[in-house]
């Protein structure tokens, strides 16, 4: 089979309904306890614009439960690639509003489109450091969706108490049916305007180092 029709097959829709299907009953398994929501929920609902973000590890154990906020049409970031179009249909089912591209391929217009459904609709999320990574290390376009925006950043992470971990760039974390699966909303970060690239440097790395502590070792 010839990759140009393996692509095809991945990203009809009938297989990434399908899949959308597995994933969903999949996830269904999961003993899922939410923490700290309500604080950042609250910020929303008065108006304050912000992003959730998380590492690209731990993003597939909070799908399910993110159908919730769909009332939003939040935006999210996904890469232009064929991997990136088969999550971009099972995140658009799940009530998300897909903006294509990444720092490698049509980042400027998607951060554009970015910013403008972010001011309108006061809630996103990205992947601080997809799609290729390096893991754990906070992308440049984070900070600058959210200070554009004029957005707080509020990260979470995903902690289970059995997984699978790939052998991926990310150590991607799969959680074992039945799990007991933790997604924690950590503490709300404001997100100042900087006047310097290396005032910028500084707070994109302080941002990372608070996020670090939330990766998880296989």
């Amino acid at each position: 089979m010839s990759n140009r029709m393996r692509k095809r097959i991945l990203t009809a829709g009938l297989t990434i309904a399908f899949l959308y299907r597995i994933v969903r009953l999949y996830a269904a398994t999961f003993r899922l306890t939410v923490q700290n929501e309500q604080p950042w929920m609250a910020r929303v609902e008065s108006g304050k614009a912000v992003v959730l973000c998380c590492w690209h590890q731990q993003f597939f154990s909070a799908i399910r439960h993110f159908r919730n906020y769909r009332p939003y049409n939040p935006p999210l970031m996904i890469s232009m690639s064929a991997d990136g179009e088969l999550i971009a249909g099972i995140a658009t089912r799940t009530g998300w509003d897909i903006v294509r591209g990444s720092s490698s391929r049509g980042g400027r217009d998607a951060l554009r489109g970015m910013v403008s459904r972010l001011r309108a609709r006061k809630l996103a999320a990205h992947i601080a450091d997809g799609p290729r990574g390096p893991a754990g290390i906070v992308k440049a376009g984070l900070i600058s969706l959210s200070q554009r925006a004029q957005a707080d950043i509020v990260p979470f992470y995903i902690t289970a108490d059995r997984a699978w971990f790939f052998k991926s760039w990310d150590s991607f974390m799969l959680p074992k049916p039945f799990a007991r699966v933790t997604l924690r909303f950590g503490e709300t970060f404001p997100v100042p305007e900087t006047n310097t690239p290396e005032e910028f440097e500084d707070l994109r790395l302080n941002i990372e180092a608070r996020m670090q502590k939330g990766l998880v070792t296989p």
